[in-house]
């Protein structure tokens, strides 16, 4: 079996009293092994979902409930290896975002292989995400799924509705174990397990149906109390002290910095408090960060810089912040904000989600570069202000500044119009189309800034008053 695996992502979650405006957020960088990977921004109608389902990588197949609700979906441009939807909101309201690719050990794979016909990533969001009415459905669902088809590969899933938020994680081939993410908490997910205490008891867990009689029967947990699912069933590798905690640490360091923490360390929390209200800003940031204010940034000058890997990265492919809003009517409730490529030098835009169609500029991607593209725009963008990062950054933070500000403008005019128009999805693809053309016309013209400025600096010149 041929897997193609974007096993580098890095995902926030925060429940809706720890966000600034009463919303659930769920979050997460697709990233990839590549640094190029064109996505696409769509809406697929009932009519367009499957009602058999084949995954091209396992070739598993999957009949499929009747019924099922449009959704928002980020899809790969390039099918060779499938659709990898990455993340969506559906017409419930309810989120996922899939997957975080994490670590497990030998152990339970010693009792539990991975299921080589099973599902993965490229799977789970067209599996899940048309037929669920709530967060939990999300996670009962996939948790029934990965039950009876197994899995090739271990993976962390979120979920959200307006009032609660899951994580996920897959355990061996057919585990696994989800936890409602309190409303006050937040949490930095990178590739490693994640959830570390675990109650079996708790309203607020759920898991696969023997999962505590499997580490049992098999002498699993290393701990003498308690069962710390991290402890039982991750890794505590070298690779986890510079590839994956440090981002964990940073992030934290980032929401809570009264907590001190060393950013290698294999026991950084999973359920944190910030020390404020978290807002999209914030988050954007976070997953867009590499380490800034520290000696570990790679744009540094120390040997630090090469230590460990950032959250922001070339291999950022699209960066989702899925919200799902509170204090407006249920139409205009659910908001998938995105942004592509690497993230230092783009800007999250908040799309309605209850749309039949999506703008053609963050549509229609393919494989052929395309300055009319927003991936491709995005990706070029950020090329050119990596040459030069200490150069170009006041340019993309002005830029980013009032981009954000001029999307949050048409949000706040839609939301104050919506309540008196007959056809909501076609005001709200106005608006959204609105949305696109700003994005796409303030990313151009900071490219263009950028090529204006930076030539006077290109080092194939000579100097001699002429």
């Amino acid at each position: 079996m041929k897997k193609r695996v974007k096993g580098s992502c890095t995902t926030i979650l925060v429940g809706k009293n720890a966000s600034i405006d009463g919303s659930t957020i769920i979050s997460r960088n697709d990233d990839g092994h590549e640094a190029l990977d064109p996505q696409r921004f769509v809406v697929v109608q009932p009519e367009a979902q499957p009602k058999s389902y084949q995954s091209v990588i396992s070739g598993v197949k999957i009949d499929l409930p009747e019924n099922p609700m449009g959704y928002t979906s980020m899809p790969n441009a390039i099918l060779t290896n499938g659709i990898w939807p990455a993340a969506g909101i559906n017409r419930e309201n309810v989120s996922m975002s899939a997957t975080e690719t994490i670590t497990i050990n030998s152990r339970i794979l010693g009792v539990d292989p991975y299921e080589e016909g099973g599902i993965g990533e490229e799977d789970m969001v067209t599996l899940v995400l048309p037929y669920i009415k709530s967060a939990r459905e999300g996670v009962e669902r996939l948790g029934a799924l990965l039950e009876k088809y197994g899995t090739y590969e271990s993976n962390g899933i979120a979920f959200a509705d307006k009032e609660e938020v899951w994580w996920l994680e897959t355990i061996g081939g057919h585990h696994w174990a989800a936890v409602r993410i309190p409303d006050d908490a937040y949490v930095v997910a990178p590739n490693r397990m994640n959830i570390d205490m675990f109650d079996f008891d708790s309203k607020n867990t759920l898991c696969s149906k023997d999962l505590q009689a499997l580490i049992e029967e098999n002498h699993l947990n290393p701990d003498f109390e308690g069962y710390n699912l991290r402890h039982i069933f991750g890794s505590s590798s070298i690779k986890d002290t510079v590839y994956n905690n440090p981002r964990t640490w940073y992030g934290q360091s980032y929401f809570t910095p009264e907590v001190v923490q060393e950013p290698m360390s294999q026991e950084l929390p999973f359920i944190c408090r910030a020390n404020r209200k978290i807002s999209i800003e914030d988050v954007k940031f976070v997953l867009s960060s590499h380490f800034e204010n520290t000696d570990y940034d790679p744009y540094g000058e120390g040997k630090e810089k090469e230590w460990f890997r950032p959250i922001g990265i070339n291999r950022n492919h699209n960066v989702h912040i899925l919200q799902v809003r509170n204090d407006v009517p249920d139409e205009i409730a659910g908001i998938h904000w995105l942004a592509y490529g690497a993230n230092t030098f783009n800007s999250v835009v908040p799309f309605y989600a209850n749309v039949k169609d999506t703008p053609a500029c963050y549509k229609d991607a393919t494989g052929t570069f395309d300055l009319t593209n927003m991936y491709w725009l995005s990706c070029t963008t950020a090329l050119l202000g990596d040459t030069d990062y200490d150069f170009y950054v006041d340019m993309r933070n002005t830029f980013e500044l009032e981009a954000v500000a001029s999307y949050r403008v048409i949000q706040r005019e839609t939301d104050k119009e919506v309540k008196a128009q007959t056809d909501v999805q076609a005001f709200l693809e106005k608006a959204n189309e609105r949305l696109a053309e700003d994005s796409l016309r303030r990313q151009t013209k900071l490219l263009g800034d950028m090529v204006i400025a930076g030539s006077e600096r290109m080092k194939l010149r000579y100097n001699l008053n002429d």
